[in-house]
């Protein structure tokens, strides 16, 4: 690039279009790096003291250079300021206190100058380009592109996405895939975030999303709304797994997918280096979606544990390999697939965990309520599983029994009251050993149990709670599917640390810990002076709640 100092106007003119052409951005923005790059040169000529300033005109060429000076009575900076008889023969009309121009001939700037310019203007482009490049591609995420790969640097692929860069971390990229120089690749866009070095944008052709799209692509009805893909999981490069579902009762979800003698469904597989897809029916009815989800493994029965987001299967001996998958990969997708936790066993191993429940909850039953085993049994045989359910229930459901009468139900129920009370002493007689304040005891849905599990975590106090997160307080245990019961081995990514709440084990919903930490943090306003005297608990614990959510 010539200097813009010593060029004439029509190069100076010619220089700032091709620049703002060739790097795509405002010509403006050009000319602006120029009069910065003059004005910075200026200085070093004339002096850095002086508040220089350049001005080049976008249409004609025209520079022109000055400084600013400023009119007082006496002057104390020379570079920056004049006396109002200097000023006078400067700008006339001049008073005390004005800015005025003092026009600067131009000059012919050396070697060092004009490089010195050149690097202003570089830099000026430079982040302007930047600048465009974000602009650019913010707002794509989510989106399938195409680029050619520029160099491969620790394992991570640099790809040219022509006006941009791309990077596809090693974790995103399909395992086993070459990645050579100079071909052409495709990969969805995760997030652009910006960098002092220019936008860094991370792609992605390992995530789900990647397949979503090339579904889309390939399959006209899915890109229509016709079809929807509402579930996708993937074990990059070797297996995934899709469950669709038609918005039209005339076409078939899996068969559109697959396309004419597999075509469709093929495109994509070739994309994806080979990887195995499984086209499932998605169904509203859960245990449905599993059996789907489980292909091409039979299942003989699914038990669905809501509150845990558990899904205990039950296979025939012949289909647990197949179930499992190889290394767990089949159970693996399918809990993606569902976004429950899947235990697979055998019938053998069903029957056997049944018979132990059964014995564990029928000997609950004949300590605790002091019966025989023939009456414990025949509880558990008839739904019942814990003490709640027999003391609680309707005496009439209770007295339906086969062989009970409702003086028999009367006295289970006392008896399973009198067991709850003696066990809730217990529990208190340890919470208080363990020195948690009875303040605790008050606040609502925490039972004696639950304050103990508090103590054994060190929460004594009213102020120990108030200061717990509700997801540290209530979240439930997160673990990966099991191959089988918990028994058995567990598949690969299940973490002992992995740990939920205190109360996790309890089944306490969001909005039940939200009330136990604002009842808790009730107290912190109890002295605040426009709190009035007569504040109920509850107007309490409202306040408390609008202080949490303003923070």
């Amino acid at each position: 690039m010539a200097s813009p100092i010593s060029a004439n106007k029509a190069e100076l003119l010619a220089i700032a279009n091709s620049v703002a052409s060739e790097k795509m951005i405002d010509k403006s923005i050009v000319i602006e790096a120029m009069e910065e790059a003059i004005q910075k040169s200026a200085r070093s000529r004339y002096g850095a003291e002086n508040d220089i300033r350049a001005k080049l005109d976008p249409n004609t060429g025209d520079l022109r250079l000055w400084r600013v000076v400023e009119v007082v009575e006496e002057v104390e900076d020379y570079f920056k300021q004049v006396d109002l008889k200097q000023a006078e023969k400067l700008q006339d009309g001049a008073k005390l206190g004005d800015f005025i121009v003092d026009p600067l001939p131009p000059v012919d700037l050396g070697r060092i100058d004009a490089q010195s310019a050149k690097q202003v203007i570089f830099q000026k482009v430079r982040d302007a380009e930047r600048e465009r490049q974000y602009d650019e591609f913010k707002d794509r995420s989510g989106e399938v592109i195409t680029g050619v790969i520029k160099s491969v640097e620790f394992g991570h692929v640099i790809v040219n996405l022509g006006r941009a860069e791309g990077v596809i971390r090693r974790d995103q990229q399909i395992p086993r895939e070459a990645a050579r120089v100079g071909e052409r690749i495709r990969a969805i866009i995760m997030k652009v975030e910006r960098n002092n070095r220019g936008p860094q944008i991370f792609l992605s052709r390992a995530h789900p999303d990647f397949m979503r799209k090339l579904f889309a692509q390939e399959v006209p009805e899915i890109y229509d709304g016709i079809i929807e893909i509402k579930a996708a999981a993937r074990d990059p490069g070797s297996r995934a797994k899709i469950g669709v579902i038609s918005h039209d009762s005339s076409i078939d979800p899996v068969g559109a997918c697959v396309g004419m003698k597999g075509s469709r469904v093929q495109a994509v597989v070739q994309e994806l280096q080979g990887e195995k897809i499984d086209i499932i029916p998605w169904s509203e009815d859960t245990a449905t979606f599993i059996v789907n989800a489980l292909q091409p493994a039979t299942v003989s029965r699914v038990v669905i544990d809501e509150d845990d987001s558990r899904i205990e299967v039950v296979v025939p001996d012949d289909q647990l390999s197949l179930a499992i998958g190889r290394r767990g990969q089949n159970v693996r997708l399918a809990s993606q697939l569902t976004a429950s936790q899947i235990d697979i066993m055998t019938e053998e191993e069903a029957s056997v965990k049944r018979q132990k429940e059964f014995s564990e909850r029928s000997r609950v039953f004949e300590e605790e309520l002091d019966v025989d085993e023939t009456l414990s049994q025949l509880l558990v045989a008839e739904g019942f599983a814990e003490l709640e359910e027999v003391a609680y229930v309707e005496l009439a459901e209770l007295a339906a029994i086969e062989g009970f009468d409702e003086d028999l139900a009367e006295e289970l129920q006392s008896r399973a009251r009198e067991a709850l009370e003696r066990q809730e002493e217990n529990y208190r007689g340890q919470r208080r050993e363990l020195g948690v304040e009875d303040d605790l005891a008050e606040l609502p849905h925490l039972n004696e149990q639950m304050l103990v599990m508090l103590g054994k975590a060190g929460i004594k106090t009213l102020d120990d709670l108030a200061d717990l997160a509700t997801d540290e307080l209530i979240a439930k245990k997160r673990e990966a599917p099991k191959r089988r019961n918990d028994a058995g081995p567990r598949t690969r990514g299940q973490r002992p640390e992995d740990r939920g709440g205190v109360l996790g084990t309890f089944g306490l919903s969001e909005e039940q810990g939200n009330e136990i930490i604002m009842a808790a943090r009730a107290h912190w306003f109890d002295d605040d002076e426009e709190t009035p005297a007569a504040t109920s608990g509850a107007s309490a614990i409202e306040e408390a709640a609008d202080a949490e959510s303003s923070q």
